[in-house]
């Protein structure tokens, strides 16, 4: 009892590591951190566009707010100052004659909605800058250009994050898991991937890296090796017909990393296949990137995908995406190597073989029957 429970809880825990050494998780978002970074985050401000656009709402929203509140704020100090310095405050008893810079300007407060007014180009009519200070003409040009920068920054910050193609990645779905059969006399891995919109990607390609420890034979141990996987549907795979779901296959032959792995010790592996699918969102032009990942535990070995189109009575094609990620267990050999040594062994026996040490001798036949 005790050891059946010691097994149970240390298989958990090993799930739980791997879990947690999984490099992308199957949203496509990637489990790295960087560490003793050298330079400096100014590197981050030189390029400010791509920091803008790599935040996530609260903070954008709050740099959004805070960008126009903090510019009204501060062009309304100037306008206080400068409605100070020519003594334009109803505290300095200004003359009947006096001319003011600004009309209307009796303290903080009327000159901070002078700001707002003056940078969000309202204009009601009740303050007004004169012409008898330069320094205020000065300072609104100033403050009307910097407005427009502003808000075409901010704007176009929050229209591209809207827009980005990271959006339209979420409406591409894979399979739950990665499933081995045969598939046209070959032993191949397959998995399902499906477009859930109605508009398509254009010049789609699809292809797969291998993530795996290995040591080369120096001794070097290198984490996080990649080996390119090459995925393919009956077309190629390149310019995906990505209309209805499709079925993309990995032929598991002598070059491929899964030669050598079986049905028995598939789970005794330690490897992450990372899936990318590349194409251009046709509303938009632009591209994107979708990307899942699948380890040992989400491969089935000896199942394919249940059939998920049909066609109704009045003509159309109907996708069901109950069974999207369903499986169905079929006959398949437990490994690759297997089913290419009994191609093998079959085809020496249509072939056949001659034999050096056969010698065909000629025996002489007497008949000793008399008539």
């Amino acid at each position: 009892m005790f050891s059946y429970l010691r097994e149970r809880f240390t298989s958990h825990l090993r799930e739980r590591s791997r879990r947690r050494a999984r490099l992308v998780s199957k949203d496509g978002r990637c489990n790295i951190e960087f560490g003793n970074v050298e330079q400096s985050r100014f590197v981050f401000l030189i390029d400010i566009w791509t920091t803008i656009l790599d935040l996530r709402w609260r903070y954008k929203m709050t740099i959004f707010i805070s960008a126009f509140l903090g510019s009204w704020f501060l062009f309304g100090l100037l306008w206080y100052v400068v409605a100070y310095i020519h003594k334009d405050l109803p505290e300095f008893n200004p003359s009947i004659n006096h001319t003011p810079c600004v009309e209307n300007i009796n303290g903080l407060t009327s000159a901070f909605l002078f700001s707002l007014e003056t940078q969000v180009t309202i204009g009601y009519g009740f303050r007004c800058v004169t012409e008898q200070c330069a320094t205020a003409i000065f300072l609104l040009i100033f403050q009307s250009i910097l407005g427009v920068i502003i808000n075409s920054f901010m704007c176009g910050a929050i229209l591209a994050k809207i827009s980005r193609s990271k959006n339209r990645a979420k409406t591409i779905t894979f399979s739950k898991n990665a499933v081995i059969s045969k598939r046209g006399g070959k032993l191949c891995l397959l998995i399902r991937v499906a477009n859930l919109r109605k508009s398509l990607l254009i010049g789609s390609h699809i292809y797969g890296k291998l993530l795996k420890t290995t040591i080369t034979p120096e001794g070097e141990t290198i984490i996080l090796d990649q080996v390119n996987i090459e995925f393919v549907v009956d077309a190629g795979n390149e310019n995906l017909f990505f209309i209805s779901p499709l079925t993309i296959y990995h032929i598991i032959d002598k070059n491929s990393p899964f030669f050598h792995m079986a049905a028995e010790t598939l789970l005794q592996q330690d490897f992450e296949l990372v899936v990318f699918l590349d194409g251009t969102v046709e509303a938009t032009s632009a591209t994107c990137q979708v990307r899942t990942s699948y380890i040992p535990e989400e491969v089935l070995w000896g199942y394919r995908f249940a059939p998920i189109v049909s066609k109704t009575k009045e003509g159309k094609y109907r996708v069901d995406f109950q069974n999207f990620s369903k499986t169905v267990a079929v006959e398949t050999p437990h490994c690759a190597f297997c089913l290419y040594n009994e191609k093998e062994a079959k085809a020496k026996e249509k072939k056949g073989y001659d034999n050096p040490g056969f010698v065909l001798s000629e025996v002489n036949e007497t008949s000793d029957t008399k008539m």
